[in-house]
């Protein structure tokens, strides 16, 4: 059935774009499907309930053959679909299947953000060009989340021509709302003082290993590069931008955490107010889909543009 289903998708696609060649007596879209139109095409066969939670894909070589693609191309559309919750059992050496509830993608359709941007790097990382816009409290997440885009650079898999990252963060030295003593400013210099300096050494462990990402990567042959700009006040979110065409938005939840805080009672847990960007939930926009969803995708990226642009500086 779901052989059926998905040869029909390719069919589809032709009739939508006009054009075909023969592939082993089967149409097939010239110039080429790329991922974002191969998970497309899938995405509505799954949505509209041809295929169904359980049911199996055809392998990616049929995917390729059906298609008209490599086999990579077929790699990078079902991740998209996965990082979606759409597909399970992605990359384990058998056909994936469709997932079997997209409740199981958390509340209101979140998912944590250090289990959504790892999948949603490496779609980008599969695009020629390859831009990450991104606008958080750290830069914690997205230097981890690197690591398996990166891998798959390293290792052949994935070769882009260029990587440009874009990151906006508060400006340091400032009374942020969180990280902060957990009873306030100014009430405590030594806190005050350790709490701001523990900020200070966790942004610069963090820009060191971004740039030194960007670096390993132009001496790999990739045209990279990251920068840095900064702005006053506290976010209230934390949005990753990729490619200009997927953003990725979440809200942090302030909360009261024990943290250590060096150079202060020993080093002994203190209670502050934070957030754990790690897992902030976060929700998916593709303007892929269209809508309203790639209106707002538009708009993020507008604004994104407009703060780095207008309102943003840069921070020795």
């Amino acid at each position: 059935m779901a052989r059926r289903n998905l040869a029909e998708a390719g069919r589809e696609y032709v009739a939508v774009n006009g054009k075909s060649n023969a592939v082993n007596g089967m149409s097939s879209p010239t110039p080429r499907a790329t991922a974002d139109e191969i998970a497309g095409a899938l995405r509505e066969r799954i949505r509209g309930g041809d295929l169904k939670a359980g049911d199996r894909l055809p392998t990616q070589a049929a995917l390729a053959e059906q298609f008209g693609v490599e086999r990579g191309t077929v790699r990078h559309a079902l991740q998209r679909l996965r990082s979606d919750g759409l597909l399970t059992n992605v990359s384990k050496g058998s056909p994936p299947q469709i997932a079997a509830a997209p409740a199981a993608q958390g509340p209101g359709g979140s998912r944590a953000a250090r289990s959504i941007l790892g999948p949603r790097l490496v779609a980008a990382f599969g695009q020629p060009r390859v831009r990450v816009d991104v606008a958080c409290l750290t830069a914690e997440t997205l230097m981890t989340a690197l690591g398996e885009p990166l891998r798959r650079v390293y290792e052949g898999t994935d070769r882009p021509e260029s990587v440009h990252l874009r990151v906006l963060l508060p400006l340091l030295g400032q009374d942020l709302d969180y990280p902060s003593p957990d009873k306030g400013w100014g009430r405590d210099e030594a806190l005050d003082r350790a709490v701001k300096e523990r900020s200070r050494a966790q942004r610069a462990a963090q820009r060191t290993v971004l740039t030194n990402t960007v670096t390993g990567l132009r001496r790999s042959g990739i045209d990279a590069r990251v920068e840095f700009r900064h702005t006053l006040g506290t976010p209230t979110r934390k949005a990753y931008l990729l490619n200009r065409r997927v953003a990725l938005v979440g809200h942090y939840i302030p909360g009261r955490f024990m943290r250590e805080v060096e150079d202060y009672e020993g080093a002994n847990p203190v209670a502050l107010c934070d957030v754990e960007g790690f897992d902030t939930p976060m929700f998916v926009f593709d303007a892929e889909c269209g809508g309203n969803e790639a209106a707002f995708v538009d708009a993020e990226q507008s604004m994104f543009d407009g703060v780095w642009e207008h309102v943003a500086r840069g921070q020795a």
